[in-house]
Formats: C-alpha cells, structure tokens, sequence
C-alpha cells in the first residue's frame, strides 16, 4: 500500500519501502554506537572488569537499547511505548553515581556491579511507577518553556562533538591533533555537500554516508583500530544476571534516585521534541507511555547486565536533520541492536569507529536540536511579557556547567548530582521562572490539547 494515497497517515506512522527503512535505520545506529559504549567501558574500568567482560557489558547495553527502542517506537497496548521515532540508549547522567557505586567496591568487581544493578532495578521500578504522576507536570512546559529546553538540549550536546572532533580522551596525546580536527571537519564538509546535492533517499542518508566515507579514509590513513573485531567472538547470548545476583545498599540507591528524577526531566524534554517535530499531539497520558518505556527498560537493564534507559538526544537531532518522521524506521534501528547485542563481532566494527569521523556528524546533529529549539520559540509571543527573561536566564545558567565541569565540586554530592547537567539545569530554570510570571499554565494545557 502507498501511503502517500492516504492523507490520513500521519508521518510518523508512514511505512517506507524496506530498503530505505534499513539505510535511514543504520544511520540512526551510527548516531548512537559512540554513546552506547561509552558508558559500558567507563562503568567496567572503574569496577575494574577485564576486557573481555567490558565487551560483554557492551552488547548487553545494544541488547536492552534493541529492546528499550522498539518498546518505544511501536507500542505494546495504549499502557508501553509513546509510538514515536526515539532511539533509546544508556544515559550518561548516571556515570558519575554509578562509578562511586564501584569506587567503594573495587577489591571486588563483581560485587561492585552487582551494588550497581541492585541500584538500577530499584532506579527502574521507581521511574515505572512515578511515571503516571510526572507527566502530570506537562502543564508546566508551555512552547516557551520547551522551545527553551530543547535549545538547550542542542547546545548542551555541542561541546560533546567538540571533544570527539579532538578525539574523545583528554588525556591522549593525539587529542585536538591536526589530524583529528581535520578528519572531523571534512566529515562535516562532506555531509553538507552531500545534504546539498544529493537527493530523495541519499541526502536523507548524509549522516551515514559521511561516517561510511569517514571511516574508509580514516582507516586508509591509520586513524582506525579495528583489533577488537579479530578479538571478538563471533556470537554471544546475554545471560540474565551474569555477575550474579543484584545486592541493595542504601547510599547507592538513593544516588542513582536523584539521578532518575534528573533523568526523567531530561526524557521529557526529549518526548516533548520529538513530538513537535513529528506532529504529533502530546497529552499526559502519552508522555506517561514515553516515561513508563524508560522505566520498564531501566528494570530489565538490572537484569541483563546494564544500566538505566532513556532517550538518546542525538538521534532526537537526526529526526530534525533529516525531516525523516516514522517511527517504523527507528523501530528498525531497534531491531539492528538487539541483533548487534547478539553478535560480537558487528557491535566492535561500530564501536571502531573514530571519534573524529563521529565529531564532524555531530556537529549537524546537534546543532539541528538546537535549531529545532529555535523554531519552536519562534512561535512564541515575546511582546508585552517576560518569556524574553524565561528564555535568556535559563539559557545562561544552563551554559554554567557546559563551559565550567566542575563548577559545582565545592557543593554538597546532592547538588553536584541534580545540576552537573546543563539540560537539568536549564530545564528546571524554564518552568520555575514561567510559573513566577506566567502562572500555573493551565491555559497552555489546554491550548495544546486543542491543538
């Protein structure tokens, strides 16, 4: 069935013909694989696990994102799943709790990751069943209030594609080489061209076709390492609570709580994009289904041997750069990581690909974020009220933590932990300051259900 003959299919739910699905599914794979295995290793070296089980902490993290983001994108019932194009993946904002979890545990590895997925399954069921009554809140993101955070959302991932063009470890020697710098910007340079030129599917695929090309000539001149791949083994089942099973130690667990409310407030954020950019009507009820999915997905996470899910922003920017809407594309995505969570081998050729090659992608992607933030505050009226000081002061304070790390290491670990994250940050900033001038936003409720 053509489903241009049918008006009444919305476009995220336009069914493409399989060979375009598969192509636009890969590059959704691309934008994510650095992020995916970015936490694994990080978490694994600071519990001290060899690197055979870091691998396996890897494709443990591919298989609960395959899981997480078909959940997601197609739905189980009108109970699971907001049905919208969002790649799920393991969160950054719980590396830092999750690495002092291990710190404490470090004579013992297995122990520490044990704490740690006791933690997570906690993390998991409490963002399960707060769901509900969180997206309650969703009054409370008026358009100037998400026009705001999903800016902030983009510049906040910036400097990100930043150090990738550098190189990724601040501490190599190689790092902001000309060679990694001139790798990223050529990336860029040529996903532009090819944006410009190409047309129908291929310019749409401009994110994969400059990380393929990327990653050809990177390793042409050295700049790839594919030794994991020959290490590897070819295929590898995750078994359910590897390490053993999950222990409960209270300080860990109320960490990884304060974490999750961060988490859940950067989700929504996120669910709110990506509905804008599709077109498709938000109410409470769906947000509560987008929610639930991070929850769900966190929980079986404790279980199969990796760490809290939720929305993974740089593909929220792939939607807008590419103005590719189904959620049956990404719900392919999904697919391919649960298969790469199954096989070795395929997930270390992703994870070889060179952070520069990944930088000068990111750069797009991100910035497409912020332009999609940008897009939405232009519907905002900023005459005769004060969004002007909304969208300026929560903008501002949300750069503290991006241009300043460690602005907060003075402060109390609660503090460090609930503001370390510019998109928190600015986000929590948004909707304290359009409730002080703006009131409650019951009117913006029931403007956008009437939308």
């Amino acid at each position: 069935m053509d489903n241009k003959t049918n008006k009444n299919i919305m476009p995220v739910d336009e069914i493409l013909p399989i060979g375009q699905t598969i192509i636009l599914a890969l590059q959704h794979v691309l934008a994510m694989c650095a992020g995916a295995i970015a936490v694994p290793i990080i978490v694994g070296n600071a519990a001290g696990l060899s690197q055979e089980e870091i691998i396996f902490l890897i494709n443990a993290d591919l298989f609960v994102a395959g899981i997480a983001t078909l959940i997601q994108s197609l739905g189980v019932g009108n109970f699971i799943g907001a049905k919208i194009p969002m790649v799920e993946g393991t969160s950054f904002a719980t590396v830092s709790a999750m690495v002092a979890i291990a710190g404490n545990y470090n004579s013992n590895p297995h122990v520490a990751m044990c704490t740690i997925f006791g933690s997570v399954l906690i993390a998991g069921i409490f963002s399960f069943s707060m769901a509900p009554f969180f997206s309650k809140l969703l009054r409370f993101f008026p358009k100037v209030v998400t026009g705001t955070v999903i800016t902030i959302i983009g510049i906040s991932l910036l400097p990100v594609a930043v150090r990738w063009s550098a190189g990724n470890n601040m501490s190599s020697p190689d790092f902001g080489s000309p060679e990694n710098v001139l790798m990223a910007f050529g990336v860029l340079v040529m996903i532009l061209v090819m944006n410009k030129y190409l047309k129908g599917i291929w310019g749409s695929v401009s994110i994969l076709l400059g990380i393929v090309f990327g990653t050809i000539i990177a390793s042409m001149i050295g700049m790839s390492d594919f030794s994991t791949v020959a290490t590897s083994n070819f295929i590898s089942f995750n078994t359910p609570f590897h390490f053993g099973m999950p222990r409960f130690d209270i300080t860990a667990i109320i960490s990884l709580l304060l974490v999750t409310l961060v988490i859940m407030t950067e989700a929504t954020g996120n669910i709110i994009a990506i509905h804008e950019m599709v077109g498709k009507p938000l109410d409470d009820k769906n947000l509560a289904r987008g929610l639930r999915t991070d929850g769900f997905a966190t929980m079986i996470a404790s279980v199969f041997n990796t760490f809290p899910h939720t929305a993974f922003a740089q593909n929220v920017g792939l939607v807008n750069l590419t103005g590719i809407k189904s959620r049956y594309v990404v719900a392919t995505s999904g697919g391919i990581l649960f298969l790469l969570g199954v096989f070795p081998k395929v997930a270390a050729l992703f994870a070889s690909i060179p952070y520069p090659v990944l930088g000068g992608a990111g750069f797009a992607m991100f910035g497409m974020v912020a332009s999609g933030g940008i897009k939405s505050l232009g519907s905002v009226e900023f005459d005769g009220n004060k969004n002007g000081i909304i969208v300026a002061v929560s903008i501002g304070l949300a750069m503290i933590p991006v241009a300043v790390p460690t602005f907060y290491h003075a402060f109390p670990n609660w503090v460090n932990t609930l503001f370390h994250s510019g998109i928190t940050t600015g986000s929590l900033c948004a909707i304290v300051l359009n409730v002080f001038f703006n009131g409650s936003g019951k009117k913006e409720k029931k403007e956008r259900l009437e939308a």
